[in-house]
């Protein structure tokens, strides 16, 4: 067969470890023999983010924007060990944060559902997509430990000088702790477009929860923001599409969400969204089967796997060890982001090609044969664990017949 043409390039971010040996497995036997790929690649690890002093991550967030749809593998955030270990400058900034933050973006992380990993919640009969705001609360806070015998105040020095103080907490009684946490009318505007945008993209239910009950001020203007833009922008899209905005408590959500089918897609503030984007992946069986995107508020994607670099299976590797490590969610970030540049480009082909792809792989598992992690998993009566390798040629064997 001819090779499927490219119309426009996307931005194609290497990674690290174990994920850099499969990203280019992926790209080998599945990727090239069937697309005239076009990429501007960019070398996200770890040895060249320290060469380039990081200038690449912001190089390839930047071209990201130029092209509008991304696919990245994983990356190592460097802790006080892969210092030493790979002799940095410095301790690097986790990429995804900072391309998150060039983009504006907001995450999004769904469950790839297949036949023999069955959902630890019977009733989860459809994937549920965690929308993540990826800016402030806890993990941009200040924070002090207090002496028995302070008084804690919330002070805001205002434009003109003057001071507006409240106070937190008199420790006269005891030693304690306090927390500061902001947020930015302008970062949660952008949050809640690309929620909606996405919801009507994926033509799916969006949910917003928060506890507003409680936090009349801070909770509430995210309620707040987020109830004006549907009102103003995007209700007459989703009554349209067919879809529903709702919105509720944070513990209403968790009841609601344990008791339904799933097939929505559930917003929540940075921390909640961090807890239970991890609860939905193990619930629904594995994180090695979890798609993440990244999507900012003018449309811009960027496709990656959930997880991380596999180091384990990385050293294994390294030593000449067979390795059975799942791809499957870096593959599906390689075919979440072939089909958006297909829509973008109106290139049905390319589409189609992902959705081949996407099913050979369902496909494959479902057959009985999968790499070790999901034989461990799977309830399915016949069958066989292979290497990382062999996973991808039997997944190829089934697409040459899709094709």
């Amino acid at each position: 067969m001819d090779k499927i043409i490219m119309k426009t390039p996307l931005v194609e971010m290497d990674g690290d470890e174990m994920t850099r040996i499969i990203w280019k497995m992926i790209k080998d036997i599945l990727l090239l023999p069937y697309i005239d790929l076009k990429t501007e690649y960019y070398d996200l690890g770890l040895e060249y983010r320290n060469e380039t002093n990081d200038q690449v991550t912001i190089d390839s967030a930047e071209a990201t924007k130029k092209y509008g749809v991304a696919v990245k593998c994983a990356t190592i955030t460097p802790n006080a060990a892969r210092m030493t270990e790979y002799n940095l400058k410095e301790m690097w900034k986790s990429p995804n944060g900072t391309i998150r933050a060039l983009l504006d973006g907001t995450v999004f992380r769904s469950p790839i559902l297949v036949k023999g990993i069955t959902p630890y919640i019977p009733t989860w009969t459809k994937p549920i997509c965690i929308a993540r705001h990826a800016y402030g609360d806890v993990y941009k806070n200040t924070e002090m430990i207090v002496e028995k015998g302070c008084k804690a105040e919330l002070c805001v020095t205002n434009a003109d000088g003057t001071e507006t103080r409240d106070i937190i907490f008199d420790f006269k009684n005891s030693d304690g702790i306090i927390q500061g946490m902001h947020n930015l009318d302008s970062s949660i505007s952008s949050f809640a477009r690309a929620c909606f945008n996405y919801a009507l993209d994926q033509k799916l239910d969006l949910w917003f929860a928060t506890k507003d009950t409680i936090s009349k001020k801070y909770d509430h203007t995210f309620k707040d923001i987020f109830a004006e833009i549907f009102e103003n922008e995007y209700k007459e899209k989703f009554d349209a599409a067919g879809i529903e905005y709702f919105y509720t408590l944070i513990d209403d959500a968790v009841a609601r969400v344990i008791r339904s089918n799933g097939g929505y897609i559930w917003a929540c503030k940075n921390y909640d969204g961090d807890v239970m984007s991890d609860m939905i992946a193990t619930a629904f069986g594995s994180l090695a089967m979890m798609t993440s995107v990244l999507v900012s508020p003018e449309g811009i994607y960027e496709y990656e796997a959930a997880h991380g670099t596999v180091q384990r299976h990385y050293y294994k590797h390294l030593k000449g060890e067979e390795t059975s490590t799942n791809s499957v969610a870096t593959l599906f970030a390689w075919t979440g982001a072939l089909r958006k540049r297909g829509e973008l480009d109106e290139t049905p082909e390319l589409c189609a090609f992902a959705d081949k792809l996407e099913k050979a792989t369902i496909d494959t598992i479902e057959s009985g044969i999968m790499t070790g992690d999901l034989y461990l998993l799977s309830t399915l009566e016949n069958k066989t664990k292979v290497n990382t390798e062999d996973f991808l040629k039997a997944v190829n064997e089934r697409l040459k017949e899709l094709l």
